[in-house]
């Protein structure tokens, strides 16, 4: 009897593992607003690492995170590293391509909870006075990414944050433009 169990429990776990390997090799996630401001300023708010903190839905999760700059600003080069408790993790981000009123690029490496890289971009199109802002996220997925996503959809959970992330930048921005 122990046998069989022990068959079952064997074939349980590699009907698992061959379903974790046929998940996809990459992730998307991707959402998008329309904010009541000009893309030169919702794109200025984006660009600069010191803004972030404002809109940023994580920022919230841990206030006593440790925040620290590099380079330049904002633009190519201007990074931003964090370090906080499990909410929020360890990890940098680095603008790596920034066309005014078009487009920030970042690269984004996770340290913890979980070691990846992904790529962020925002993208920006004038709307009569207001910004259509599209916010993404992408990157591959290895073989432990594969098995997490199996017990987590990437895109409900990490999508209601830049939910909530672009009603902030939404906040922020169409108040810049007010000034």
């Amino acid at each position: 009897m122990l046998i069989k169990i022990l068959l079952v429990l064997a074939a349980l776990v590699a009907v698992f593992l061959i379903v974790a390997a046929f998940q996809p090799d990459s992730f998307r996630v991707e959402r998008s607003a329309t904010i009541s401001a000009p893309p030169a300023i919702v794109f200025a708010q984006v660009n600069d690492l010191h803004a972030w903190q404002e809109f940023s839905p994580w920022a919230k999760l841990d206030p006593e995170a440790k925040n620290t700059y590099e380079g330049p600003r904002a633009g190519p080069g201007a990074a931003f590293a964090w370090s906080g408790n499990s909410k929020i993790g360890q990890g940098r981000m680095t603008i790596t391509e920034s066309r005014p009123n078009e487009l920030v690029r970042m690269k984004l490496d996770f340290i913890k909870p979980m070691e990846s890289t992904s790529t962020a971009e925002f993208t920006f199109k004038a709307d009569g006075d207001s910004t259509l802002v599209a916010w993404s996220m992408s990157g591959k997925n290895n073989f432990i990414g594969k098995v997490f996503c199996l017990v987590m959809n990437m895109d409900k959970t990490v999508g209601g944050d830049f939910e909530k992330g672009l009603a902030n930048l939404n906040t922020q921005a169409s108040a810049a433009a007010r000034k």
